[in-house]
């Protein structure tokens, strides 16, 4: 498959056709399709109005489970289980670092998590308590200040927050076109500024 050829105008009608075509995926377990989890991340940073660069993190923040339709990510890809530094890969050089960091984050945000905030393992879904076991577990004391070095780390527990709260099969979400604008004035202002 050769890589398609996308820019600032093509990047979201790209992302979108997939969302169309494979959001209907099964979620690793979870009760709700690949396009409801990403869209209820979305729709819970709206409500917190987390501004447009948050909410198309958290609409994005899984992009990686796709990574097969961005053609190959380098000459040794194959298949690449680690989504989200394969996600963050496929947005560079549309979306601007703090939408980028944080979907290469969103792992790392819940093993930070699970390491300092005593509630919120118990928060956890079955599914991503397994995928927890083998993402390396909570981190370590050295892990977490490492972590909390990165300067999007904040961002990126809050997404991180989003996309543990978008598994519920009864939370209604508009269509991935509702949020096209949006990211669309993302990656302009981005690349405008590039």
């Amino acid at each position: 498959m050769s890589e398609p050829a996308l820019d600032r105008d093509t990047i979201v009608p790209f992302i979108a056709d997939i969302f169309e075509r494979r959001g209907a995926d099964s979620y690793l377990g979870e009760p709700v399709t690949m396009s409801q989890h990403m869209l209820q991340g979305a729709v819970l940073a709206e409500r917190e109005n987390a501004g447009e660069e948050l909410v198309a993190a958290a609409l994005l923040h899984d992009i990686g489970h796709y990574t097969s339709e961005f053609g190959p990510l380098s000459d040794e890809s194959h298949d690449d289980n680690f989504h989200d530094e394969a996600g963050a890969r496929v947005l560079e050089g549309f979306f601007p670092p703090v939408v980028i960091e944080c979907v290469r984050l969103h792992v790392a945000a819940k093993r930070y998590l699970c390491a300092t905030d005593p509630s919120y393992f118990g928060k956890l879904s079955a599914a991503s308590i397994h995928t927890l076991g083998l993402q390396g577990g909570p981190m370590n004391e050295a892990e977490v200040a490492e972590f909390e070095r990165h300067p999007f780390f904040k961002e990126a527990v809050r997404v991180r927050l989003w996309d543990e709260g978008g598994k519920d099969p009864e939370m209604a979400t508009p269509p991935f076109r509702y949020y096209m604008p949006l990211l669309q004035r993302v990656v302009d202002r981005h690349m405008g500024a590039a």
